[in-house]
């Protein structure tokens, strides 16, 4: 068994352990200059102290020890003393010399150290090749007054850590490290190496990587998000990838979280012993960080665990002890499997369904002569206001072109990049380094850290210079673009573009082993109406060519440049910028992903003159032949105004409702406050100024999002709009504050009063991380202030912790999360996940363009125990909070809320046509895990072990439990919100009057069957000893402890295994402590009914014809039977079990399940199986001791009776199995020894197969 399979196969059975600081075991032996240089050193004209790596040489037996001490204590794996043993790093001390030599015997000492302990302990132990981060800073100027200047250049640094890699493989290294990285282009340098080194001489060992959070905004220091730095070195594939360093546990946990839901490799998480006191030691004892650690292995955040700076092997011994009992994280088997993945500062996920992607052309000499003057004037700064202009017009990924016949591309390219990367604002954004010269591609990426696209190779030059380019490509991480050339020429009919992408699409995939989502095709898009017949259907050929790239080649993107296509109609804008529109409409419906367009400047396509609409389609489409003449005669009438796109102010004779809606859509802001004030003054129609922001203004923002949503309208233009909005809102504001003031002043006492009295409740709003549109959310905050709630507004990009950290600090009412981009719903899921881990209760409300009800509830709602609500734009905010924080209205709210959303997850999983099914061992090993050890919820023994039964319940106990909401839907009558549930049922307009007629009859009737006792109540509960083995429950009579004896009954489980977004796959059996953990656990058991005398009632009934109170009979015993089961389970709770003795509910509190513990039923949704009553009847002899009887079909007689089981455990609950696979249902006949067919009989509706 090789190594690789060896580690995984261990990662996969438990959590793998790291060592701790090397340099803080250096720094306890206090070594001096003299012992730093040993005898071979000891005439070196540097000083050598302070030079820790040199003491592998010098000092190899002190740090065999440390290595020794790590691995006793737990250790698997041990870092070679090699953080800075770089020739780069080395430099310093004069000893680049020795660098190979220095990281040989570094890795000959550790694998020595691992050896001797793997041979005294029996378990495997591996040495990690350590490569640290150097000294210098590929991303970052050490010059504040020089930003494009660099101390170190990619090509060194491939060289440095060449050696480097070399002397660690060759000392004996099981894994290489790359470590502790700040700067991600370093890393990507050390990884460069690297590859090179496994594909020329070394055999490939495992790679890890692991960077570095500098502060709590989540980033590295050269600027990037973790998942901006996930994407940029996942093209090799890691082993392991993770977080070290700069932070404590506490601190890093919400960035190790992330890190592990944007990767399927391996997590390592070594953080260090908490901050650095103002001494610069480290505070946090074994113990402290143990435990904090521990949290995150309990909630499966981790793969191998160990320690950095502060740490000792004390620290690991407990970190081991502390994470042992937990399972190892189960890595996703991908991440966004069809998502092209770009990066700049910040991540772009490019999903199969990701809105056309606009690439910014101005920062190319070709494209722009603004741009190429000021490079050939050397005005760089100025140029970087283009790429400004570009990213905040709606720029998601920005074109870089330095080809000119009279510039030093090499050089133009290299320095612009190093700007870039000063500039935050710009280099957020993925760049596309596009040059015809791949040598000035090189220089591109060896400055980019983030993942960038190559603009482009092509098989021009063969298939050898093509191999050769593309591999040097994928060796930097970069996806790239194929235009469709190849040795014959460039392809113009749709036939020679299928065949070249597909020719090239199969080298890249099968020979480079290129990623498919990396891949993106230019099929060429070509000039039209140039007068020669054949190029009136290169249109038609690319949307053709594009259309069966798309359906043949999976994986691969389509993108192009817009200019050439109109190249003929050059210095008639007007026609031009049509010819545009017209043609991306066409193009992104047949799927074209991105395109080099100025999409700021396009006409929305319904706004497009309807004349030269109609002429811009003929010729796109090659429908007349004359095309190309009309269109020029059509030019030719707009005389000057057909150069440049001439404004049209007729709209501004329109009502002032549609001039707004007009500069919305138009993105026009010359005369919005005019306008707005306009309307803001017209006080019969608009009496608040909120009026106008909730009446045209977002009219105008819903025709912009209908517009977005349909294709016709692009990023930049939706940006536009947004800033007229905001400009409109802006100008309001002052206004809204004044009403507020004026409404504070005619309150009584409102001179001693302030606005904060005047609140409503508090609700913090965040456009979440990786998102930076806020339009939408802003308009939310005005609308919500201007109705007295206090709003905390946390602006764009802000990280999950931050939300909720401010949300408690500042006692919030509701959190409200936005987001624009398909990205942010992960984060927005991740959001309510963190929030449902702390324990919150607020409501969470979703919003934003990309949102859905639909996926709130899907995706969120589920992750989440409390409301997690959409809420469709800003005018249905106000409706929402406040439902939310009425007292007496927000739970009736929630469940309404509730059961919606149930209903579309079940149309949205019965919609799904190919559900996957995780197999009986994948799902068992995501199954619902429980800290059995722990002593706070450690399981209680029953006050008796063996059954009580109650012969003659008496029937006024129940009464106060009754749930009265079934009783009306049996009566179909059903309240709308507020007055749904009971007692608010009666003021229900449509239903009110009716069901108050009904409910006195009940209690009529119910106080007859009191008095008169016209039914019998009888019922039976049981407790017993009970361990759980896998998926069963093994019942016990005699509470022996280990429970060896034979069991004397088998619940058998069902568990979840259709494949789901989030969370784990759960059995009834994981809340009962499993039999290996020794734990002493019991289940209990129960049956009741009131249906005696029923039957007897009904019959009276039936002679007098009264069909009516034969229906009010049956119901009254079937809500006093489901009282009855709820009245005893409080008895279990707090006397028979008595493990929430304490406990103090009203019956709402009960019917909405706020007590601890759980009574499933067999044959409903947590055990779908009603065979397993016969168990339950089996052990307790229900008939016998009760009289209730199971019928063939196994429904209970009387009708009115309830049974199922208990559990007491606190994380306990209630779930649904859903769908099962053939595998589950072999699997549990077997364990049930019953026929698979009459199994197959008994689950048939939730099988995913057809029998």
């Amino acid at each position: 068994m090789g190594v690789e399979t060896e580690i995984a196969k261990t990662l996969q059975e438990r959590i793998m352990i790291f060592d701790g600081g090397m340099g803080t075991m250096i720094q306890a032996l206090k070594f001096d200059e003299n012992e730093f240089r040993g005898e071979e050193f000891k005439n070196h004209p540097k000083s050598l102290k302070g030079n820790n790596d040199l003491l592998s040489l010098t000092q190899a037996d002190a740090i065999l020890k440390i290595h020794k001490d790590y691995l006793l204590a737990g250790s698997d794996f041990v870092e070679t003393n090699t953080f800075s043993g770089t020739s780069v790093a080395q430099a310093d001390y004069g000893l680049e010399h020795i660098v190979y030599r220095l990281n040989k015997e570094s890795a000959q000492i550790a694998k020595k150290a691992a050896e001797e302990v793997t041979k005294e302990t029996g378990v495997p132990r591996y040495v990690a090749g350590a490569l640290g981060p150097t000294n210098r800073t590929l991303s970052i100027s050490p010059s504040v007054e020089q930003p494009e200047f660099r101390n170190i250049t990619f090509d060194k640094l491939v060289e440095a850590y060449t050696e480097q890699a070399k002397g660690l493989l060759d000392g004996g290294s099981d894994v290489l490290l790359v470590e502790t990285i700040f700067d991600t282009l370093n890393a990507k340098a050390a990884l460069y190496a690297i590859q090179l080194l496994f594909e020329s001489e070394y055999e490939p060992v495992p790679l890890f990587i692991s960077g570095t959070i500098v502060d709590k905004s989540g980033r590295t220091l050269s600027g990037q998000t973790g998942e901006a730095f996930v994407i940029s070195v996942s093209h090799v594939k890691p082993m392991c990838l993770g977080l070290n360093c700069a932070l404590g546990a506490t601190e890093m946990r919400p960035f190790i979280e992330a890190i592990g839901l944007f990767t399927p490799s391996y997590v390592i998480c070594y953080p260090n012993a908490g901050l650095p006191n103002t001494f610069g030691d480290y505070d946090e004892t074994p113990e402290m960080m143990s435990s904090q650690l521990a949290e995150f292995a309990k909630d499966g955040l981790l793969n191998i665990v160990g320690g950095c700076c502060g740490t000792t092997p004390k620290h690991i011994k407990a970190i081991k002890e502390a994470v042992s009992v937990y399972k190892p994280r189960i890595p996703p088997k991908s991440v966004h499997p069809d998502a092209l993945m770009t990066s700049g500062l910040e991540p772009m996920i490019m999903e199969k369904d990701f809105l056309f992607v606009n690439i910014g052309e101005r920062c190319n000499v070709a494209g722009s002569r603004r741009f190429a003057k000021l490079i050939a004037n050397n005005k760089y700064e100025d140029a970087l206001s283009v790429a400004k202009s570009q990213v905040e017009l709606g720029a998601q990924i920005l074109d870089i072109n330095m080809d000119e016949g009279m510039l030093d591309g090499l050089k133009a390219m290299n320095k612009f990049i190093n700007l870039i990367a000063s500039e935050p604002d710009i280099s957020r954004v993925p760049l596309c380094v596009d040059s015809s010269k791949f040598q000035v591609v090189e220089a591109g990426l060896k400055c980019t850290q983030g993942k960038c696209i190559v603009n482009s190779i092509s098989l021009k030059e063969g298939e050898a210079d093509f191999i050769e380019k593309a591999s040097i490509i994928k060796r930097h991480g970069a996806a790239v673009v194929v235009m469709a050339f190849d040795e014959v020429g460039q392809a113009a009919d749709s036939q020679r573009k299928i065949e070249i992408c597909t020719r090239s699409y199969n080298i890249l995939v099968n020979e480079v082993g290129f990623d498919q989502n990396d891949i993106i095709f230019d099929p060429n898009i070509l000039t039209i109406a140039t007068g020669i017949e054949e190029h009136n259907t290169y249109a038609i050929d690319f949307i053709n060519a594009l259309k069966e790239i798309k359906r043949t080649l999976p994986g691969a993107r389509i993108s192009g440049g817009l200019s050439n296509l109109s190249f003929s109609f050059r210095g008639m804008e007007v026609v031009r910028e049509a010819m545009h529109s017209v043609f991306l409409f066409h193009a992104i419906k047949a799927g074209m992903d991105m395109g080099i367009v100025n999409a700021g400047n396009l006409p929305v396509y319904d706004d497009i003159n309807p004349t030269l609409l109609q002429l811009c389609e003929s010729l796109i489409w090659n429908k007349d032949p004359d095309g190309t003449e009309k269109l020029l005669a059509y030019a030719q009438t707009l005389g000057k105004g057909a150069k440049k796109v001439v404004e049209d102010n007729e709209w501004r004779n329109m009502p002032v409702e549609n001039r707004l809606e007009h500069a919305l859509v138009k993105g026009i802001d010359k005369y919005v406050v005019e306008d707005t004030e306009e309307a803001r003054f017209d006080k019969t129609k608009y009496p608040r100024p909120l009026n106008v922001i909730e009446g045209p203004l977002m009219k105008g923002m819903s025709i912009v999002g209908d517009l977005f949503g349909a294709g016709k309208m692009f990023l930049p233009q939706v940006i536009k709009s947004a800033r007229v909005m905001k400009k409109a809102v802006g100008y309001l504001i002052p206004y809204m504050e004044k009403e507020k003031q004026e409404m504070l002043k005619n309150q009584e006492g409102g001179e001693e009063r302030s606005l904060e009295d005047l609140n409503n409740g508090t609700i913090v709003i965040a456009t979440v991380k990786g998102d930076v549109h806020d339009i939408g959310k802003n308009i939310v905050g005005v609308v919500l202030g201007c109705n007295n709630y206090k709003v905390i507004d946390l602006g764009v990009m802000t990280p999950c912790d931050k939300i909720l950290k401010t949300a408690v600090e500042m006692k919030a009412d509701i959190v409200g999360l936005s987001g624009l981009i398909t990205p942010s719903l992960d984060e927005m899921i991740h959001v309510a996940k963190e929030m449902e881990r702390l324990g919150m209760k607020l409501p969470l409300l979703i919003g934003g363009a990309t949102t859905s009800k639909t996926h709130t509830a899907v995706k969120i709602a589920p992750c989440y125990s409390n409301p997690a609500i959409h809420v469709l734009d800003a005018s249905k905010s106000v409706v929402v909070v406040s439902s939310l924080l009425k007292e007496l209205d927000k739970q009736e709210f929630f469940e309404e809320i509730q059961e919606e959303y149930e209903e579309i997850r079940e149309d949205h999983y019965d919609s799904l046509k190919d559900r996957h099914f995780f197999t009986m061992n994948e799902a068992r090993k995501k199954k619902f895990t429980i800290d059995w050890k722990n002593p706070d919820t450690k399981p209680m023994k029953p006050m008796f072990i063996g059954v009580k039964v109650f012969a003659d319940y008496d029937i006024s106990r129940l009464v106060s439990y009754i749930d009265w909401k079934p009783f009306f839907d049996v009566w179909q009558l059903r309240g709308k919100y507020p007055n749904r549930n009971y007692p608010k049922i009666f003021k229900d307009k449509a239903v009110g009057e009716e069901a108050q007629r009904v409910f006195n009859d009940a209690q009529t009737m119910l106080k007859r069957i009191i008095k008169e006792k016209l039914l019998k109540a009888t019922g039976i509960v049981g407790f017993y000893p009970a361990h759980s083995v896998g998926d069963d429950i093994q019942v016990f009579t005699d509470d022996e402890m280990p429970r060896q004896q034979d069991p004397k009954a088998v619940f058998y489980g069902l568990r979840q295994q259709a494949e789901k977004d989030s969370g784990p796959y759960t059995c009834l059996s994981d809340f009962i402590a499993p039999a290996e953990t020794g734990v002493a656990d019991y289940i209990g058991a129960f049956a009741v009914s009131v249906g005696f005398g029923t039957y007897e009632l009904c019959q009276q009934y039936e002679q007098d014809f009264d069909d009516y109170s034969i229906i009010m009979a049956k119901s009254l015993a079937d809500r006093l039977a489901e009282a009855f089961a709820e009245e005893l389970h409080e008895r279990v709770r707090k006397e028979f079990w008595g493990y929430s003795s304490d406990e103090s509910l009203d019956s709402k509190d009960l019917h909405s399940i706020k007590y601890a513990g759980i009574r499933p039923a067999p044959g409903y949704p947590s055990q779908p199986d009603h065979t397993e009553k016969l168990t339950m009847w089996k052990l307790m002899n229900i008939e016998k001791n009760t009289g209730i009887k199971l019928t063939e079909s196994l429904a209970m007689d009387p009708a009115a009776s309830v049974s199922g089981l208990y559990f007491s455990h606190p994380h306990s609950h209630y779930f649904s199995v859903g769908k099962i696979a053939k595998d589950q249902v072999i699997d549990y006949s077997t364990r049930k020894k019953m026929n698979t067919s009459e199994v197959e009989k008994w689950l048939r509706p939730i099988l995913s197969y057809d029998t």
